[in-house]
């Protein structure tokens, strides 16, 4: 079995928080303290927006010292009324300097993470426009994405006060990353009573929806009607939920953006078949972050600084290549994403999943060339290797460039979202609906629509950005995040003044697209698409032999 996270390596340029900052005109405390498990919380309200925001709500408790490598633990009750008016310190995490690639801009609002890590970090945020708790809103549960090694959602791009006045309840929420979220070891499963370690950062996933079912009702939000949605890891995350048995009623909607854990090729720069990281391969990587670590037994690993746990699980010069992700536990993955879902055995809710057009234009920052290319292809592709050369030309080193950006985006991102849609269409009842994200924001480096370019649309923001966003941006932001509540609202995405988007089928396989146009059109790039469908197809079936 192949891990999960061998992805990583490629995608050790992804930082996916977006734009840094904090929502302009807040003001005074809400009119009353609302209570939540733990007691009474008091946030703010946006001046501008009438929007009632609380930063900082602890979900579970501080998972220290023996809570390092543990499922969340509940909530440590507080007396009085806790402000919750700041957002929390991040989860521990690497820093990521500037990236090739990346405009200086973007950095410096948003490529660094806000504050200071902290394994104290298992907080959530609300936002609401609901004047009473007997509204019964949609909800919207925001993952944030950075390859399940940094991250946070304390940024502007993703700020909630937009699509709280559009009509849901937004919450946004940390979990644990990297070796503190998801490090397994044979002493850990020893001692854990369900048999497994690791997917700790899951678990807190988990356990933010549990919160979310439990106490949103009090923020105007409905319990019955919750929306998970994320980008990159985050929409991994959000795969990896629709798959697990231990997420079954805990939300009734799913959105992923730009990742799932579906379908991968060989040999290709660490584009690894993605059947899922057994428990024994998670282990043996635990086993060497103890060593690295200087830690003889779990005791010791438990009492190691946090800052020693992170040097130890991070790798030299690649902060972002760190070698954790979800384990097929028998517990929270009983077997392999793309099982479960063969099976029909997923949480059957409606889907809207996507890409973006220009995906792999952020992590192919280095020359090209056109003979490498073409080797490359050989020990790829061997028989084939011609006919994904005239589908991926490289007879130029321009000409190879473009090829393996088009290549990497259509094999990491545009393939795994087709066949989401495609086993939602074979195995589930619920509707899946497919698009493509083609508009090139105003300042982009490569002039393209990148990944990560769709999330301050999504979230209807680029009216808070200090980027030269022009009409036709916010047009697309409106529009994006309509069909978002729509869909949140109703499991549809269609409504009053937008145009028709139909919901997935194989057959005319075709998407919505979000541009200059916002128009339903064929699957970009199908011909690559369907050849890296058939090599899949064909690694897979050898893999069994």
């Amino acid at each position: 079995m192949k891990t999960i996270i061998g992805l990583a390596s490629l995608l050790a340029a992804i930082a996916l928080v977006i734009l840094l900052g904090q929502p302009q005109g807040v003001v005074a405390a809400i009119d009353g303290p609302v209570r939540v498990e733990g007691g009474l919380i008091s946030g703010v309200t946006d001046a501008k927006s009438d929007v009632k925001v609380f930063k900082g709500i602890p979900y579970a408790a501080p998972p220290v010292a023996d809570l390092r490598w543990k499922p969340p633990a509940p909530v440590k009750a507080w007396t009085g009324v806790r402000q919750a008016d700041q957002y929390s310190a991040p989860c521990m995490q690497p820093i990521v300097p500037l990236l090739p690639g990346v405009a200086k801009l973007d950095f410096e609002e948003g490529m660094h993470v806000p504050g200071t890590p902290s394994e104290d970090c298992l907080y959530l945020n609300v936002w609401t426009a609901a004047k009473s708790p007997t509204e019964r809103r949609p909800v919207m549960v925001w993952i944030h994405g950075g390859a399940l090694v940094i991250g946070s959602p304390a940024v502007l791009s993703t700020d909630g006060a937009a699509l709280a006045r559009k009509g849901v309840v937004l919450v946004s929420i940390n979990y644990r990353l990297g070796a503190f979220g998801f490090l397994a070891h044979p002493d850990l499963t020893k001692e854990s009573s369900h048999h497994t370690s690791g997917n700790y950062g899951l678990l807190d996933q988990l356990a933010a929806l549990q919160w979310v079912r439990k106490n949103i009702a009090s923020f105007g939000g409905d319990p019955a009607n919750i929306t998970i949605f994320g980008e990159s890891a985050g929409s991994w995350s959000v795969n990896l939920l629709v798959a697990s048995p231990l997420a079954k009623g805990l939300f009734h909607r799913a959105i992923g953006e730009s990742g799932a854990l579906l379908v991968g090729l060989r040999n290709l720069e660490g584009l690894l078949a993605v059947n899922g990281q057994s428990l024994a391969e998670a282990e043996q990587t635990g086993v060497k972050v103890a060593q690295a670590a200087g830690a003889r037994s779990l005791s010791e690993l438990r009492a190691k600084p946090a800052a020693e746990i992170l040097k130890a699980g991070v790798p030299a010069g690649n902060p972002l290549a760190a070698p954790f992700g979800a384990t097929v536990d028998g517990w929270v993955l009983p077997d392999t994403v793309l099982r479960i879902f063969e099976a029909g055995r997923q949480n059957d809710v409606p889907i809207l999943i996507g890409s973006n057009a220009t995906e792999g234009a952020l992590f192919v920052t280095q020359p090209v060339r056109a003979e490498g290319a073409r080797e490359q292809a050989k020990q790829s592709f061997g028989p084939q290797a011609e006919a994904f050369l005239k589908l991926y030309p490289a007879t130029t080193d321009d000409e190879a460039k473009a090829s393996t950006t088009r290549f990497l985006g259509d094999a990491v991102f545009g393939l795994q979202m087709r066949t989401w849609a495609r086993l939602q269409g074979k195995t589930g009842k619920a509707p899946a609906y497919l698009y493509m994200f083609d508009r090139v924001p105003p300042d982009a480096v490569c002039r393209c629509a990148t990944h990560a370019a769709e999330i301050v649309y999504a979230f209807n923001n680029v009216e808070l950005s200090a980027r030269p966003f022009q009409a036709v941006d916010r047009k697309v932001a409106d529009t994006m995040s309509s069909y978002w509540v729509n869909f949140a609202r109703k499991g549809d995405p269609n409504g009053a003044g937008l145009p028709n988007w139909p919901t997935y089928r194989e057959q005319s396989d075709t998407l919505m697209t979000f541009g200059d146009a916002i128009e339903v059109r064929p699957v970009p790039g199908k011909a690559g698409l369907d050849f890296l469908e058939t090599q899949f197809k064909q690694v897979r079936s050898s893999s069994r032999d």
